[in-house]
């Protein structure tokens, strides 16, 4: 069984990986990564053993993860993909592994910030100079950034306390 599971399971590093290299590199994540996460959650619990209500559980997290993503996308933290990212990495891990996932992306997320301050500071701009187009674009003053990235790492860590990963590799 677990020839099954383990390969729906890489579905969601994969994604969420996929996702943030996309926004790292072109500051969008496109609709396709979050539609492909939320397709492939219902078919990867039912192969893990999950039960109706830790499906329905998963359901209600990711919901309040998609309010937690919109709302921070009014407030302008972050845009649209990452909100949707959020959503949908909040409902593969589920509940309690929401928890250390909102930790861990807001710790990446400070760790990444630092990154880019430090890429836009100047001492780096020789460095920069003659790097590909999207590290140059990272390094532009005043830009976006790539929230993504911090997503998908605070998804990875907690991935093992997921309620999926978890009844599977724990």
């Amino acid at each position: 069984m677990q020839a099954v599971q383990i390969p729906l399971l890489l579905v969601f590093p994969a994604l969420a990986i996929v996702g943030a290299l996309k926004d790292l590199t072109s500051y969008t994540i496109p609709n396709w990564i979050s539609l492909a996460l939320l397709v492939a959650f219902v078919p990867a619990a039912l192969v893990c053993g999950a039960s109706l209500a830790t499906i329905g559980l998963c359901l209600a997290v990711g919901l309040g993860g998609l309010v937690m993503g919109m709302g921070m996308f009014a407030a302008g933290w972050i845009g649209g993909g990452d909100g949707k990212l959020f959503a949908v990495c909040a409902l593969w891990l589920g509940w309690p592994a929401a928890l250390p996932f909102m930790l861990y992306t807001g710790l990446a997320g400070g760790a990444v910030t630092f990154a880019i301050l430090a890429l836009r500071s100047g001492w780096l701009a020789p460095a920069v100079a003659g790097a590909p187009g999207w590290v140059r674009k990272l390094g532009t003053t005043n830009g976006d950034l790539p929230y993504g990235v911090a997503i998908a790492i605070g998804a990875l860590a907690a991935f093992p306390e997921g309620v999926l990963a978890h009844g599977i590799l724990g």
